[in-house]
């Protein structure tokens, strides 16, 4: 009851969001050298898709079980907004040369800042040039550890019948390897294969069009 009767901020607050998609989107297609309006093109508010908010809050957790709240993963789609005050969130670097072995670390919030976090599907649209980074959730850091976790988070996700392939018409963009062809599946399949997992034996057409994660409490709203 209480999202219905907040529709309006909500819905505000989305088209806000995407908004703010929309201008990092713009900037990596100009990074890319991409003909102009490639990325948001893919990625229209107008179109259906999986773009969805969701609502996450966290307990505190007793000292002598502080279990990860959300398991290790990347994002399905392509660009993630999260805004909360109390740490938890960690990503995992990239190994390299200097750092073979890297630890898990945390995000720090920032007052009047969001975390921005790409996923899969721009892994996908560049042929792995951008990368969609390894991330979790655990307990909060020093004092914050028995503070209640809450997160306000907008995943925008490509239009349900983009197919998820090599963008065109870049010359920084790798091609793709010799003999290599793109499965190229469309979003809303993309998102159903991704949230099954491993499962096996399960028809595509039997599972709901977006599975969204869950946390320890959560609620979700589509546009």
């Amino acid at each position: 009851m209480l999202l219905y009767d907040k529709a309006p901020l909500l819905k505000s607050y989305m088209h806000n969001a995407h908004g703010l998609v929309s201008l990092l989107l713009k900037h990596l297609t100009r990074h890319l050298a991409l003909p102009q309006g490639t990325l948001t093109s893919l990625h229209d508010q107008g179109t259906i898709s999986g773009d969805h908010v969701r609502f996450i809050k966290a307990p505190p957790q007793p000292q002598d079980d502080l279990r990860i709240a959300m398991g290790q993963h990347t994002d399905f789609g392509s660009v993630t907004i999260l805004f909360n005050r109390v740490g938890g969130l960690q990503v995992l670097p990239p190994a390299s040369p200097s750092e073979p072995s890297p630890e898990w670390c945390y995000v720090k919030p920032l007052p009047g800042h969001c975390i921005v976090n790409l996923g899969d599907a721009m892994v996908k649209f560049t042929n792995g040039l951008l990368r969609s980074n390894l991330h979790r959730v655990v307990a909060p850091p020093g004092e914050q550890v028995n503070s209640t976790r809450y997160s306000l988070v907008y995943f925008a996700r490509p239009g349900d019948e983009v197919p998820l392939r090599r963008v065109e018409g870049s010359s920084i963009v790798p091609p793709l390897e010799e003999g290599v062809v793109e499965e190229a599946l469309p979003s809303r399949e993309h998102i159903k294969r991704m949230a099954l997992g491993k499962r096996v034996n399960v028809k595509l057409d039997d599972v709901p069009a977006y599975l969204p994660g869950k946390a320890m409490n959560e609620g979700v709203m589509a546009n």
